[in-house]
């Protein structure tokens, strides 16, 4: 996920690469937050979640939170709406593991 979200940040090198970690993980704990399901594993590895609307809720958050291109308020539009969306559909919610 590491090397998604700095391409998608358009950043080389490791010199952020604690900032984006902790970005990756501030997504993934605002999608759990509201009952989206996550792998455990998620954010240990350069893996990404496996989903690519969970991955693109990462982009946009880490997008969001960085500041990225001066467009920073819509891509936390773009996050918020995605992660209410996702927080409405039973794929992606806790709720479903158990049905």
């Amino acid at each position: 996920m590491l090397d998604k979200v700095k391409l998608a940040l358009r950043l080389s090198g490791t010199a952020l690469d604690g900032e984006v970690s902790d970005l990756i993980n501030a997504a993934i704990a605002d999608l759990r937050l509201v009952g989206i399901n996550i792998p455990a594993e998620a954010g240990s590895s350069s893996k990404t979640l496996g989903d690519p609307l969970l991955d693109r809720a990462v982009v946009l958050y880490a997008k969001a939170e960085f500041g990225f291109n001066d467009d920073a308020e819509r891509y936390h539009n773009a996050y918020d709406y995605l992660k209410c969306a996702l927080s409405l559909t039973a794929d992606y919610t806790e709720e479903s593991e158990g049905k």
